[in-house]
């Protein structure tokens, strides 16, 4: 080979000049820096007080106990008192609400773990447990605190402040989001945990790969030493990674569902890095993604999940009377002898807890299949009491107070279509913003089929409710101008985007009575019946 062939091979060969420079690195494995100014912080603010406004407004309204708040408020009740949850004697809610609560002195079987019920204690501490508002003051915080979190995540994703205002207004005004969130259940707390842990691993995967890219980054920007590039650096510190440990413990101290979160969520961070050290020009990618990054993702994740998740049941731990507390004392075992009685206490009372939700398969009356979620087939009835006219300000013949889980039904379907189009980018664009929706999706929604026996109703869908958001935003931002620059082909876009958000707030206001329990004429409650299934 002569050597002006060989000059020729080897710049073939050799990656551009400047490749391994930092601007390059961070170009190819960040993109380009979003810089959201005063705006960025404004906008998801705004929209924060405007969810809270429509889900403080009169929250102590029904002054009584809908619903599933019969066993969580009362629950957060005595474990506010005793650390634990007691039984109740027959018909307790009429002397709860009227402030005196009368709990027994045994210890409840209860199947949900602790935090929820803790949250919504800390409302009742400030405020009292004889109102509305003291019970269902933290889910109205939660969910509020929720509408910013989307305002962010959407911001960070999509490097708009725009689409992050969009997707903040959406979760702001959906009924869905609303009606959690000024009710005492669980699910509101659930939510806003998995989104935060998805938010902090959102920001692991910017700061992992600029991590990244400084490591390799060369003063001359020419390949840096082979035995870098060969697997790359470990990186082990990412703070973020403990933040979304936490969190997601966290979710799992107020349900198990969250579970499959955990593990969806856990995969997809590696993923993300795999790809970054493919795209650095790392040459076992694969392979040093899953052990520098995929072990040190676990070990920085799952153990700080574990101890969130144990530390929620400290009241149990703490006390001696809760139930199945003295359960390994009573069951000496030979095999187990080695674990404290405490921890085999624990595990079989969530071995109890596992077998109940197991055989959960009762009729209700607002039950629903997983096929008919995402068309919001059968939304659940929380609250509902007709009025003769003069009766708490009735000043028709008939009048309707209810409250009625459903979403914005224009959002919801449209953020449904919108699921096709984001499988197409995800499939044909490799877009790992796509990807990432419909991972959470996935997570919220798939499981569920594995239990077709399984009671089930439509509020389970919450913890993916601001992903149907996402996805939607990510549809819209994909034919919307986000940079400033509006060329002439764009503005009927933006147009038929702008009435599509109003369209949007419109349905929402038309439907706030039925959301938020206002008294209403029975032909107008009728009204918000579009669909038989709903009523």
């Amino acid at each position: 080979m002569t050597t002006a062939s060989a000059q020729k091979q080897r710049r073939w060969i050799l990656p551009p000049q400047g490749a391994f420079g930092i601007r390059a690195l961070m170009e190819r494995l960040v993109g380009s820096v979003h810089r959201r100014g005063i705006w960025g912080l404004i906008v998801p603010l705004v929209m924060m007080v405007l969810g809270g406004v429509l889900r403080f407004t009169h929250l102590s309204h029904p002054q009584l106990l809908i619903f599933d708040e019969t066993y969580y408020v009362k629950d957060a009740y005595t474990m506010m008192h005793s650390g634990y949850e007691l039984e109740w004697g027959d018909d307790p809610n009429q002397a709860f609400v009227a402030g005196h609560p009368e709990p027994e002195d045994s210890a409840s079987f209860v199947v949900h773990p602790p935090l929820g019920k803790w949250l919504i204690a800390g409302g009742m501490w400030l405020f009292g447990t004889e109102n509305g508002l003291g019970w269902r003051f933290s889910a109205a915080l939660f969910g509020t605190l929720a509408v910013l979190l989307c305002a962010l995540v959407a911001q960070k994703m999509f490097s708009s402040v725009l689409l992050g205002g969009v997707a903040g207004l959406l979760a702001a005004v959906d009924g869905h989001q609303i009606v959690m969130s000024r009710t005492g259940l669980l699910d509101i707390f659930l939510m806003f945990f998995l989104l935060a842990g998805f938010y902090a691993l959102l920001l692991d995967r910017f700061h992992g790969r600029a991590k990244l890219a400084r490591a390799l980054a060369t003063a001359d920007g020419l390949r840096p030493a082979a035995h870098l590039l060969a697997y790359g650096p470990w990186l082990w510190w990412r703070p973020w990674r403990l933040v979304a440990g936490l969190m997601l413990g966290a979710a799992a101290g107020v349900k198990w569902s969250a579970l499959s979160f955990i593990a969806v969520f856990g995969l997809m961070t590696v993923l993300w890095d795999i790809s970054a050290r493919r795209r650095a020009g790392i040459r076992h990618w694969f392979i040093a993604g899953i052990l520098r990054d995929g072990v040190p993702a676990f070990l920085l994740i799952i153990p700080t999940a574990a101890v969130t998740y144990l530390a929620s049941w400290t009241g149990w731990l703490l006390s001696a009377d809760a139930r199945y507390r003295q359960w390994a004392v009573d069951n000496p075992s030979e095999t187990w002898g080695w674990i404290p009685n405490v921890f085999r206490s624990l595990g079989e009372y969530h071995r109890a807890a596992f077998t109940f939700h197991e055989g959960l398969g009762s009729s209700h009356g607002w039950e629903s299949s997983p096929w008919s979620w995402l068309f919001a087939g059968r939304p659940v009835l929380f609250f509902y009491e007709s009025r003769s006219n003069g009766e708490y300000g009735c000043a028709s013949e008939n009048c309707v107070q209810a409250i009625t889980d459903l979403p914005n039904p224009i959002m919801w379907w449209a953020a449904t279509l919108s699921l096709l189009l984001v499988l197409f980018y995800w499939i044909g664009a490799r877009d790992w913003r796509a990807g990432a929706i419909l991972t959470a999706l996935a997570a919220g929604f798939l499981p569920w089929f594995a239990y077709p026996e399984r009671t089930m109703f439509f509020f389970y869908t919450l913890p993916f409710a601001p992903f149907m958001i996402l996805s939607l935003v990510y549809v819209l931002g994909r034919f919307l101008p986000t940079d400033g620059h509006v060329p002439w082909h764009s503005r009927r876009v933006l147009w038929i985007a702008g009435i599509f958000l109003a369209l949007v707030v419109a349905v929402s206001a038309f439907f706030l009575p039925i959301w938020t329990g206002e008294m209403i004429t029975y032909e107008n409650w009728r009204n918000h019946l579009w669909i038989p299934s709903w009523g």
